[in-house]
Formats: structure tokens, C-alpha cells, sequence
């Protein structure tokens, strides 16, 4: 694994910056040629801003068409704000997230922007990342304005089998079964929430937290715990399928726009560098228990 860059290099300024985006136009978070992504459109506006290439680090690589409310990032931008309307002085904070929300196209928004505390790291000093999952079941109809965010389910399904099947997956685990498989990447993670509950629009609310996750994984395990909550199989297939580590069947994951990451949680300043720390070792150690295994 790449040894993070823990600080900004002389001359240069780390900021976290907070997003929120709609994902349906996207395909992810991450850079691809010829192809509207988040990072693609945030990086170019930046660069429109600061006059040189940049490069950000993103707490959770979002999927296509997932969408965020509390997305994080870190980018490291001169110390000055050069260009011919700039006085050639330090930047103004406060001022950049309405100056990139006008260059942005309004499906992105910067949120907040501060200068990052020494060892910042927008992915590896993270805890842990919160998802929202949204269903409404039984064929009922969503509302046109909130189709975007909100999943189909043509079942009934019943919210005390979704609890008790996703109970069945919490702590740290090897959730090969539910997750894309990608050269390198570890699949052990520690799913700390994973519970339901049924708002005021009728909508089944799914709340997911792990220190981080797989590619896919959210949409695998929901998919699987909608197995149970709607009849085809008993509670204890899920754990049968996550000690078997066998993917499920691509047929069971459930789409992208039903998905939210609403917020990611790290920790006191003097424990930033700690964290980092910690996060690269236990991967190490992760990586290597799959290689030997």
C-alpha cells in the first residue's frame, strides 16, 4: 500500500472541505476518462480556483448514482491565491465554498471549507462512515420528487426480520460475500450499525456504520437482508452465506439511488496521526492474513 501524504508540502495549504451531491448524474466518485464524475467536476472547478493542478483524497468512494450528504475530502492549494482579480494574499476560507458552489453544477455542493489540522487525512484518519438505505416496499409509489433517493420494493417486507437478519452481521468480519472483489483490497471490515426502521412517509430506513467499506457492500447486504424480510429464506441463511464467503448472486443487489453517505467521524486533533497509524497497520495485517489464508 502507498504511504499517505500526511502533510501538505511547503508553499501549500491542506483544506477539508464538506460535500453534498446527488449522484444520479454521476458514475462515482472517482476519475474516469470520458465520464462524468464527482471528483472529475469537483478537481476541475479547484483548479479554475487555484491556477494549478490539484489532487483530492476522498473518505468514501461512492458508487455510481450513490448520492451524499456528508461526503469529506482533503486537498492540498498554494498558500496564496494568485490570478488577475487576486492581491496576491492569502486565501480567503469563509469565501471558497460560494465561489466553487458557482463554478459547480448545482447536483454538487461544498458544504464547509477550513484549513485541515496537521496530519489530516480525509480517508485514513476517518472512524468510521454512516450510510442511509431507503425501500419503499409492497409496490406502493414514489413520489415523483423523491425517486431519486428512495428504492422500489415490489414485497411487503417486515422490519422485525430486516433487524434480526442484519444483527446477524455486525462486528468485524470478512464480508467477501458481499462485496465486489478488487486486486489488493481487503474485505475484512467492522460493521458497527445495521438496523431499520420505518419512517412517516412509510419508507423503511435502513442505518448503516462500519469503520469502511467494500465496493458495493452496502447494496449486497441489504439486498441479502431483503431476502429474509420477504419470505424466500430464514434469518440464518445470512449467516451462512457471510461465514461461506461465496458472493451473492449480482440479482440481489439492490440500486445505487437508494443510497446515501450522511456523514464520516474522526478524531480529536492530537489523535489524527495516531489513527492514520493505526488504519495502515491493520490493513497490513488484513492483507497479509489473505495472502497466507
Amino acid at each position: 500500500m502507498t504511504e499517505p501524504t500526511l502533510f501538505a508540502k511547503s508553499g501549500f495549504l491542506r483544506l477539508r472541505l464538506n460535500l453534498a451531491y446527488d449522484g444520479t448524474n454521476f458514475s462515482g466518485w472517482g476519475k474516469q476518462p470520458d465520464r462524468r464524475t464527482v471528483q472529475n467536476e469537483l478537481e476541475s472547478a479547484l483548479q479554475k480556483l487555484t491556477r494549478v493542478p490539484v489532487d483530492t483524497v476522498v473518505a468514501g468512494r461512492t458508487d455510481a448514482g450513490v448520492h451524499a450528504t456528508g461526503q469529506v475530502i482533503h486537498v492540498d492549494i498554494p498558500e496564496l491565491e494568485i490570478g488577475p482579480y487576486s492581491k496576491k494574499d492569502h486565501w480567503n476560507i469563509d469565501e471558497l465554498p460560494y465561489r466553487l458552489n458557482r463554478i459547480l453544477d448545482e447536483d454538487i455542493r461544498v458544504l464547509a471549507a477550513s484549513i485541515a489540522p496537521p496530519g489530516f487525512h480525509a480517508r485514513f484518519s476517518a472512524l468510521r462512515r454512516h450510510y442511509v438505505y431507503k425501500i419503499l416496499d409492497a409496490n406502493r409509489v414514489i413520489l415523483p420528487l423523491r425517486r431519486f433517493d428512495i428504492a422500489p420494493w415490489y414485497r411487503p417486507l417486515h422490519l422485525d426480520l430486516l433487524n434480526e437478519s442484519s444483527k446477524l452481521l455486525l462486528g468485524e468480519n470478512d464480508f467477501a460475500a458481499f462485496c465486489k472483489f478488487r486486486e489488493g483490497s481487503t474485505t475484512i471490515r467492522t460493521l458497527e450499525t445495521f438496523s431499520w426502521t420505518r419512517n412517516d412517509e412509510g419508507c423503511l430506513v435502513a442505518t448503516v456504520v462500519a469503520d469502511a467499506f467494500c465496493y458495493s457492500m452496502v447494496r449486497n447486504l441489504v439486498g441479502a437482508v431483503v431476502c429474509v424480510a420477504d419470505g424466500r429464506f430464514p434469518s440464518e441463511w445470512i449467516a451462512d452465506v457471510l461465514n461461506n464467503r461465496q458472493r451473492i448472486s449480482d440479482s440481489l443487489v439492490f440500486p445505487s439511488r437508494g443510497l446515501t453517505l450522511t456523514q464520516v467521524d474522526y478524531p480529536p486533533e492530537e489523535e489524527l496521526l495516531t489513527r492514520i497509524a493505526a488504519t495502515l497497520r491493520r490493513r497490513g495485517e488484513q492483507s497479509e492474513n489473505e495472502v497466507e489464508g
